[in-house]
């Protein structure tokens, strides 16, 4: 029907970090006595990484339904926000009336060789990809760059005819290479 279209929920832009942001004092925080003299200030503290990380959660199960996912944490930098956002969505789910089954694996990218960008990627790890089908599957990845690695990632994942794909990202980087791309869910952009 004419006028009809799915959009996507428009979850806001996240937290924009401005290039010439001065950053916190230091004096605002306390931090391990062994980073004094390497730091010259926080970018972005910990309680509002917190705070936005919940709210990327609550986004998601809004998103997905509350139906059971299948979490794809991209290693290894993605590794602690995933724990993170698992933790945050288990809490969701055991304060509602449904219960969501999440089962989180584990992949690793490859697609640069010494520092140069290759024509195809490779997906190291995680079970057979074929698991995939029919799945709600909640890829989460630390800092999308240019956006190539997630397209050919997505490009692979959708072989295998999953419900629902969903891309949530602690940080996107503002680089002129970007290709556009950009996740469903992010904490911040740098």
């Amino acid at each position: 029907m004419a006028g009809n279209r799915e959009e996507a929920p428009d979850y806001g832009r996240g937290v924009v970090i401005m290039d010439d942001w001065p950053g916190y004092d230091l004096s605002l925080f306390t931090y391990p006595q062994h980073y004094y003299g390497d730091l010259e200030y926080v970018l972005i503290p910990h309680g509002i990484i917190v705070d936005r990380i919940e709210r990327l959660a609550k986004d998601i199960m809004k998103d997905i339904g509350y139906c059971d996912i299948m979490v794809l944490c991209v290693l290894k930098g993605g590794y602690k926000f995933c724990a993170d956002l698992v933790e945050h969505l288990k809490n969701i789910s055991r304060n509602s009336d449904r219960c969501v089954s999440m089962k989180v694996d584990f992949i690793r990218l490859k697609s640069y060789r010494n520092d140069q960008s290759m024509d195809e990627m490779q997906i190291i790890g995680g079970d057979d990809l074929s698991t995939l089908a029919g799945k709600n599957v909640l890829i989460v990845e630390d800092v999308v760059g240019t956006g190539r690695t997630m397209r050919a990632l997505l490009s692979s994942i959708e072989k295998y005819k999953p419900n629902k794909i969903k891309v949530a990202s602690l940080l996107v980087k503002r680089t002129p290479r970007s290709d556009g791309f950009r996740p469903d869910s992010h904490m911040c952009d740098q």
